[in-house]
């Protein structure tokens, strides 16, 4: 009688191997997203992934399950990619707020700071509970505080906290033992706790009055009314800007940001995207020679009716990300 590993190899070769791993994208998009921080160099590690795969699948032979093995290869991706490297993080990461200052725009490359990456690219279809938690688990707090942890430590906490494996299959992933992985799944809990975030936490913004929220937000953004924009924060809302290390915090310090710096925001348009388990928009602005070009991803933290923070990623390379033109006519 055939082995269940024998009938999935027999599968692999009736329906093609390739065929197979693209069934498991986006779970292993979503895991080297959270390992690695960045939307683009995660679609850099599952492609990798499955070249690897293909590679030395003669040598697998069916030893283990798939997706187990796809998960190890991904681990060494990302190990080897995190080597040496320093972490990405968020503006609120790098030093105190600043002043609403257009002095204060220096930059830096886009390897210093976490990106976003759309809902879609990383949180798989299915019962609802499973889809709220993986959106809450790769919300940008909770990403830039993994991107603190060693990265042995981050792939032990993503694996037994976010993907729910057992200590005895992921020190098999690791070539370690049981009573390793529980000692750095203790050190990295450890460490979140200390910046206070957790996997998994629960909105107090009930979906009518987000939605609500949202709307209103659109509206006063597009009519660039900062009073209005301004009634929807939270007093202490904190706003980002990367490339820009600056960061402000405040709903007055936003609303002088608005009227200086960021007028040139004046006339924009925004879509409403699925970004980082969130509420978000893609930014046009008005283009000069017509039509309008694209500026930014807003991503937004809700919490208690109001808008508690802001992060703005300036970088139009993002948008084909989620499928979003670059230019858009008049």
């Amino acid at each position: 009688m055939m082995t269940s590993v024998q009938e999935s190899t027999s599968t692999l070769a009736a329906g093609g191997l390739d065929r197979q791993l693209e069934q498991h994208r986006r779970e292993l998009t979503g895991y080297c997203y959270r390992m690695l921080g960045s939307a683009f160099e995660a679609e850099d590690a599952v492609q990798d992934t499955f070249l690897r795969a293909l590679r030395g699948y003669e040598r697998f032979e069916g030893r283990a399950a798939l997706r187990s093995w796809l998960y190890r290869i991904a681990t060494n991706v990302c190990l080897d990619m995190l080597n040496g490297r320093q972490r990405r993080a968020r503006p609120l990461d790098m030093g105190p707020a600043r002043e609403p200052d257009a002095a204060n725009l220096d930059t830096l490359p886009e390897s210093a700071w976490l990106q976003p990456i759309p809902d879609g690219l990383v949180v798989a279809d299915g019962d609802p509970a499973e889809v709220a938690e993986g959106r809450e688990t790769i919300r940008l707090a909770f990403v830039a505080a993994l991107q603190h942890l060693p990265p042995r430590q981050r792939a032990v906490l993503i694996l037994r906290e976010v993907l729910k494996w057992r200590a005895s299959e992921v020190a098999e992933l690791l070539d370690t033992t049981v009573v390793s992985v529980n000692s750095a799944l203790q050190r990295a809990r450890s460490t979140l706790a200390d910046r206070n975030v957790t996997a998994v936490t629960v909105s107090d913004t009930t979906d009518a009055e987000q939605q609500a929220l949202l709307e209103r937000y659109v509206d006063a953004f597009e009519r660039f009314d900062i009073d209005a924009l301004v009634k929807l924060l939270h007093e202490d809302a904190t706003m980002s800007m990367p490339p820009y290390p600056m960061w402000l915090r405040g709903a007055g310090e936003y609303a002088a940001w608005m009227r200086g710096p960021g007028y040139g925001c004046r006339g924009s348009r925004l879509a409403a995207i699925d970004v980082n388990g969130t509420p978000g928009f893609a930014q046009w602005r008005v283009d000069p020679n017509g039509g309008y070009e694209a500026w930014a991803i807003h991503v937004l933290q809700v919490s208690g009716g109001r808008i508690a923070g802001f992060d703005f990623f300036v970088d139009p390379n993002l948008f084909p990300l989620f499928d979003l033109p670059i230019h858009l006519d008049a």
